[in-house]
């Protein structure tokens, strides 16, 4: 279910407005698309950062516009952690998008019980399907993930009705021996077994030592 954000219009602009607007626990932002007029909203910041928390993608936006949203685009601070400004684009029903979903791995692969470790390759994937059935993430079962073998995106099931232009094989996961010390280092005391080499004694010198010279 798409999150709703109680949205009201703004009419004030600049950068000084938005300042105020923000203070007062609301975040700007502008909704267009569809070849409609742009329409400049504010939005609770507390009901969009659960939609952000959620993962939605699609809005559904109720108050002063009564319609249905993707977040397009969002724009932080410098550290990341406010919200400064949002683009809406409108989505019409039965219209297809293309979003990026994020792809989580779950569960245990059997390789690690052999010592290997999963490098998780691919964290999102770009997908097209209706803007209704948006699925807030993309989830890969690893349990049948041996030592050695991969997982692709051959493996992933996609939601009814998506499809994506990424290639099968597409790494998304694999199971491998963790990277081992170089041979003389894994071996205590293997570079002592070199006897080193007496530099300056000549040929001469060794083999009066091996007659008793």
């Amino acid at each position: 279910m798409a999150d709703v954000l109680n949205v009201d219009t703004r009419e004030e602009l600049g950068s000084a407005k938005t300042r105020r607007l923000r203070q007062q626990g609301k975040i700007p932002a502008v909704l267009y698309g569809h070849g409609e007029e742009n329409v400049h909203l504010a939005l609770p910041a507390l009901e969009l950062a659960a939609a952000i928390r959620h993962g939605s993608q699609l809005v559904n936006l109720s108050g002063a516009v009564n319609e249905s949203a993707l977040i397009k685009a969002v724009q932080w601070d410098s550290l990341g952690s406010e919200v400064l400004h949002v683009d809406l684009t409108r989505v019409k029903a039965g219209e297809t998008v293309t979003v990026t979903v994020s792809v989580e791995l779950r569960g245990v692969a059997p390789g690690t019980k052999m010592g290997g470790v999963v490098n998780h390759a691919l964290h999102s994937l770009e997908i097209t399907c209706p803007a209704t059935a948006i699925p807030e993430k993309l989830e890969v079962s690893v349990n049948s993930l041996e030592l050695g073998n991969t997982l692709t995106v051959a493996d992933i099931e996609l939601p009814e009705g998506a499809s994506t232009e990424a290639a099968d094989d597409t790494l998304v996961a694999q199971c491998s021996q963790p990277t081992t010390q170089d041979e003389d280092e894994a071996i205590p005391g293997a570079a002592d077994s070199i006897e080193p080499e007496v530099i300056g004694r000549s040929k001469e010198d060794e083999q009066e030592g091996a007659d008793g010279g």
